[in-house]
């Protein structure tokens, strides 16, 4: 691949967390990647005036198995490895929200910084039956924990608008040492923050997930659903983390897409299909009507069938998004007498649409493979009487659409 990354817009990110999900993990996987968004991680940092004994650096490294970077603050400890942090040292999360509400940040960067830690602050608030505002973190509190937040938040809203998924979770197993002592893994507040995600025991010891990775987690809201919309791959980067795993690198992965080709544009849809023969038709219209409006239904269709016994029914099918479409089979099921919904995934292919105004009449372009067709809106033709002045206002509408599109050199 010889396009410039930095030139390519990212529609989505997907992250494989083979290792786990920490913050120093999911900055180092990023900027491994997008290493042209060092400087704006170290400007956030620089922002919130932290010791001058800490040491930030992103440097390249490799297990024997993979290559990729690690994201280390060094200078918290004697060690100068930030791993022998005390535990029973803490932060209020007030302190940090104000130190983060008057550090010279971008506004974006600040907001974001703010989401993942009071995040973590609801978190900890629930495990603890604390108000938010009286809510101290210890381990999430202590420097690297600040920069790794900062760090992310700078990457994140960099990236931004795109969407954010996620694979399964590995849990880990063991306890870990915390303030309150030791505590089995995942951690309490990884625990709220992960409510929802699919994890899985691949027998691995240790914490894999952390707070401050949950945390991030949530913040993006990554999706665990499978995505089967096209995308064009830019590119991947390996985060490292700190531990060795016998059975595995110890990596989070991400992944980098853009918008798929023009010539290959289209996208997934379900589709969801049943037969109805004891329902009148004036109560179908409006079960059609509650369909029609429904979130994530992009179509309804229906057909007259012949059923058991010969009686004549109704074919139903509507095409859903298929993130929406178990809230809109459970509408179904509720709007119509049919007993069953059968579900499949199909995908389609797409060609590019516009809409374009000739004179007050609104014109639909395609771009189809041999060119462009136009259709003038029906509404928009009423007012011409008789079928032949329809026909001529439509005729001159749709050759001034084309014209002007011509004449745009598109």
């Amino acid at each position: 691949m010889t396009d410039d990354i930095r030139q390519i817009p990212v529609t989505a990110i997907h992250l494989d967390a083979v290792g786990g999900v920490a913050g120093d993990m999911f900055a180092a996987a990023l900027l491994d990647i997008r290493p042209d968004l060092w400087s704006r991680c170290k400007a956030a940092i620089a922002a919130m005036d932290l010791p001058d004994r800490l040491c930030v650096t992103r440097e390249s490294h490799g297990d024997g198995a993979l290559t990729g970077s690690r994201f280390l603050v060094e200078g918290i400890s004697p060690q100068g490895n930030g791993q022998n942090r005390d535990p029973d040292s803490h932060v209020h999360w007030r302190d940090i929200r104000s130190r983060l509400e008057r550090a010279s940040l971008d506004e974006d960067v600040r907001k974001a910084a703010l989401g993942v830690f009071g995040l973590l602050a609801e978190a900890e608030g629930v495990v603890h039956g604390k108000n938010v505002d009286e809510v101290s973190f210890h381990e999430v509190g202590a420097l690297d924990s600040i920069i790794d937040i900062l760090s992310a938040a700078a990457i994140v809203t960099a990236l931004a608008p795109c969407g954010w998924s996620v694979g399964v979770l590995p849990r880990g197993r063991g306890q870990v040492r915390t303030a309150h002592g030791f505590l089995p893994v995942p951690a309490p507040a990884t625990l709220v923050l992960l409510k929802g995600y699919t994890l899985v025991d691949d027998g691995e010891e240790g914490e894999r997930i952390t707070p401050t990775g949950a945390a991030i987690l949530r913040y993006l809201d990554a999706s665990q659903d499978v995505d089967v919309a096209p995308r064009r791959l830019i590119g991947a980067g390996i985060g490292f983390g700190r531990r060795k795993f016998a059975s595995r690198s110890n990596i989070l992965r991400a992944t980098l897409y853009g918008p798929a080709d023009q010539a290959m544009a289209g996208d997934h849809v379900e589709v969801l299909r049943c037969e109805i023969d004891d329902q009148t038709a004036e109560d179908l219209a409006v079960a059609i009507d509650r369909l029609r409006e429904a979130d994530g239904v992009i179509d309804v269709c229906q057909w007259p069938v012949f059923g058991k016994k010969g009686r004549m029914g109704t074919a139903l099918q509507v095409l859903a998004q298929p993130g929406k479409a178990n809230g809109i089979a459970a509408l179904l099921l509720d709007e119509t007498t049919t007993l069953g919904v059968r579900r499949s995934a199909c995908a389609r292919n797409l060609v590019a649409r516009e809409t374009l105004p000739a004179g007050d009449v609104p014109v639909k372009l395609a771009h189809r493979p041999s060119g462009v067709t136009a259709k003038a809106e029906v509404d928009a033709l009423a007012a011409a009487k008789g079928v032949s002045g329809r026909q001529k206002r439509r005729y001159e509408a749709e050759l001034k659409a084309i014209q002007e599109k011509d004449a745009d050199g598109q």
